[in-house]
């Protein structure tokens, strides 16, 4: 490289005398025939030197591009590549960083339903949008839409369960919508079903109504007083019908089971339809439920045709003593996350996770239970709070100041924690 960029910088001082040093200049104008040696030297030494210096420069734009270009793609060559064998999405740590540009926003993304759009609804600050989830021992790839679509092609991607599991499908169908030019995407909402479709790629991204995946008098309309509501622990069928042909069918389901309230519960055939309920613990009714889920996935799905996901349950943060935060409200005003490795507060059922782990456990279809509860559990930051809407309506002023009665500290903001669920989905696929 450095001949090259002598023999082309001496042409430039030799047709471009302005270039020179002043004694290379006037010393240019004595002589028309040869150059004395000592000009020479002094013209060979300006050139040299100038060609060093730009050589170094170059070397240092060329680096500092690709640093920049590279900074959300730093691997840890101490840890190895994500194999979900391996890698346990459990054990980690949030680090903070403030170079990561969120891959979305509340306001970028048409989908993302007013309750969980945070910015736009005046939340001040934004540091919750810039911490990262890292393993202890793998390098977790990142998110990428374009690898996604082409994974989706020609396939049906379904996402069943309440409306933590309608947060996560949102925030899938965000990071890659940008990708689709327009024209050639479409959504078509509904109370029950919701489908994005991906023209070019022949896919779609949709997600099924179902809050406790098994049947009960208050999938639509919602019954509001949870104490009325009564569960088909048996039957499934009616929901389950949608989910037929689905190529990805990632479930979910545990907050509508923790109503603190004995699940009031019926199985058979009864004359007179919901009477005849059993009241059960919700640990019991929860077994019965998932054992009726688990042996429609395995008396309907076809492994080699279709896979299938369970997402572990969201936590929530409605008791700030569990952070020892003695003095706030839920999750009310928390701005980082609880950096204490391994904690777990009372808004997550371990019970209920092993009932989880026991039925998927003794199914003939494989299914992969993903576990981001832990990882979640530490994002006390995460939630809308205040900035929501409570019952189709924004808050008022009035209602934002009492977050001991409005807080909403079950869902999560979007952009936000569920993109990060996501991002070990993909992981697996």
């Amino acid at each position: 490289m450095f001949p090259l960029l002598y023999i082309l910088t001496l042409e430039e001082a030799v047709l471009s005398p302005g270039l020179l040093p002043p004694l290379c200049v006037d010393s240019m104008k004595m002589s028309r025939g040869k150059l004395p040696l000592s000009v020479m030297a002094v013209v060979i030494s300006a050139v040299a030197l100038a060609g060093v210096i730009f050589t170094e420069d170059l070397r240092a734009l060329t680096e500092e591009k690709d640093k920049a270009s590279n900074e959300d793609d730093i691997v840890d060559e101490d840890k190895i590549s994500f194999n979900p064998n391996e890698c346990s999405v459990m054990n980690g740590k949030w680090v903070f960083n403030s170079s990561k540009k969120p891959p979305y926003t509340d306001q970028t993304c048409p989908y993302v339903d007013r309750q969980v759009a945070c910015t736009k609804n005046g939340r001040p600050d934004m540091d919750y949008l810039y911490w990262e989830w890292q393993l202890d021992d793998c390098n977790l790839p990142r998110f990428d839409a374009a690898d996604v679509l082409e994974k989706l092609r020609g396939k049906r991607l379904m996402f069943v369960g309440d409306s933590l599991q309608r947060g996560q499908w949102e925030s899938f169908v965000c990071l890659v919508e940008s990708q689709i030019p327009e024209g050639q995407k479409s959504m078509n909402r509904s109370r029950k079903l919701s489908v994005f479709r991906a023209e070019e790629y022949n896919a779609t991204i949709e997600f099924y109504w179902a809050p406790f995946l098994v049947e009960s008098n208050s999938d639509a309309p919602i019954i509001i007083d949870t104490s009325k509501r009564i569960l088909h622990v048996d039957s499934v069928s009616k929901h389950a019908r949608h989910w037929i042909g689905a190529d990805i069918l990632v479930f979910n389901s545990y907050v509508w089971w923790m109503s603190g309230h004995r699940i009031k519960s019926v199985w058979g055939s009864f004359a007179n339809g919901d009477e005849g309920f059993e009241e059960l613990d919700a640990l019991i009714a929860y077994r019965i439920g998932l054992k009726t889920w688990a042996n429609w996935i395995d008396s309907n799905v076809d492994p080699n045709v279709t896979r299938v996901f369970f997402i572990t349950m969201s936590p929530t943060h409605l008791r700030s003593s569990d952070w020892n935060n003695k003095k706030g409200i839920k999750c009310y005003n928390e701005t980082r996350p609880v950096m204490k490795r391994g904690y777990w507060g009372s808004g997550s059922d371990k019970g209920m996770m092993n009932v989880v782990a026991s039925v998927v456990g003794r199914m003939k279809v494989p299914v992969t239970v993903l576990n981001i509860t832990q990882l979640s559990e530490y994002r006390i930051d995460g939630h809308a709070s205040v900035y929501t809407e409570s019952q189709g309506e924004m808050l008022t002023k009035k209602q934002k100041a009492r977050p001991r009665l409005y807080a909403d500290c079950i869902h999560w903001c979007l952009p936000g924690v569920p993109d990060t669920w996501n991002q070990l989905l993909y992981a697996y696929l």
